[in-house]
């Protein structure tokens, strides 16, 4: 089959068309006909060498992609071939068919078309788990929210405006303002021109925010760290940036705030039950227009460099797709 190949870990440039051999599902594993895969920083960050996790070369990246059940393993009780479906591994979704565990797959409603399942799971996963079970937000609460036009951050937006949280994106552009606007934002702030600690004071009346979901690490956590509200919760999401932060910890103290962790996908691993009644849940939202995942471009699955550079680049609004079939 006809897949994408990381041999080494030297980013995109040197990723390689091939072909393979199929995956078999285990026992507790369903194999996809993939039709849409969607291309994350995570994926950039593994073909990189960057990521916490360096599966052995060669690998297929890939850790999210959407189409038809071709077979199942035998504990599988959940799917049936024929089923469509959108699931999630942490490699081998750039490819014609991969395989996925039973409780990392959810059935896609037949109104939903590949592309936007696709981008799904990982995005709103990870929101969902942050901002219900690590924060356990409640409506009238103001959540900050750094990277928020990027994959991750624009489902923070969107499930938030769904929580009645009220939203302050933070962009690095002004070109992203109007997107994160449509998406629920009630104030916008570009932390690459603008004060940050300014526009926090003034947008919250010098009272700092409830959450920071924070996608971007650095400097950008760094300065959270001092504009939280007494009792909030400040969220490390990731480290776009590529800069892990450090903060003294007299801030949370005076405060009585909490530093809340979030690693969405050890969760799911761990707490899979869960993690896959989250995943039914979103896609609920999603048959009911309740969440609407935003899709920046589709291209072939010929043009994986120029997608995951686009990514690396921080120029995608939303997720780029790549149309596998």
């Amino acid at each position: 089959m006809r897949a994408v190949l990381c041999k080494s870990f030297s980013g995109p440039e040197e990723l390689q068309i091939g072909e393979i051999d199929e995956p078999k599902p285990t026992a507790d594993e369903i194999l996809i006909d993939v039709h849409a895969a969607s291309v994350s920083f995570m994926d950039y960050l593994i073909v990189s060498g960057r990521y916490q996790m360096r599966p052995p070369t060669p690998f297929v990246p890939g850790t999210e992609g959407a189409g038809v059940v071709v077979a199942v393993g035998a504990k599988v009780t959940k799917f049936r071939p024929g089923d469509r479906v959108a699931c999630g591994n942490w490699i081998g979704g750039f490819a014609e068919r991969m395989v996925a565990k039973e409780w990392k797959s959810l059935l896609v409603p037949p109104d939903v078309d590949f592309e936007t399942a696709a981008t799904v799971g990982h995005n709103y996963g990870t929101a969902h788990y942050a901002l219900v079970e690590r924060a356990e937000a409640q409506p009238g609460e103001t959540v900050f929210i750094t990277g928020a036009a990027g994959g991750v951050g624009l489902a923070a937006v969107d499930l938030a405006r769904h929580l009645g949280l009220r939203v302050i994106a933070g962009v690095g552009s002004d070109d992203k303002a109007d997107l994160v606007r449509s998406y629920g934002a009630h104030d916008v702030i570009n932390y690459r021109r603008e004060d940050l600690r300014a526009r926090i004071n003034s947008a919250t009346g010098k009272e700092g925010v409830d959450i920071c979901f924070d996608n971007v690490g650095g400097a950008i956590f760094e300065q959270m760290a001092r504009l939280m509200k007494w009792g909030g919760r400040l969220m490390p999401i990731g480290f776009t940036s590529e800069q892990i932060p450090s903060i003294p910890m007299n801030l949370p103290l005076l405060k009585n705030y909490s530093i809340v962790g979030v690693f969405a996908g050890a969760w799911a691993e761990k707490f899979s039950e869960q993690a896959a009644r989250v995943n039914d849940r979103l896609m609920e939202l999603l048959a009911g227009g309740k969440i609407r995942p935003h899709i920046d471009r589709v291209l072939p699955l010929d043009q994986v460099k120029q997608a995951m550079q686009a990514v690396a680049d921080r120029t995608v609004q939303g997720r780029i797709v790549l149309k596998i079939r």
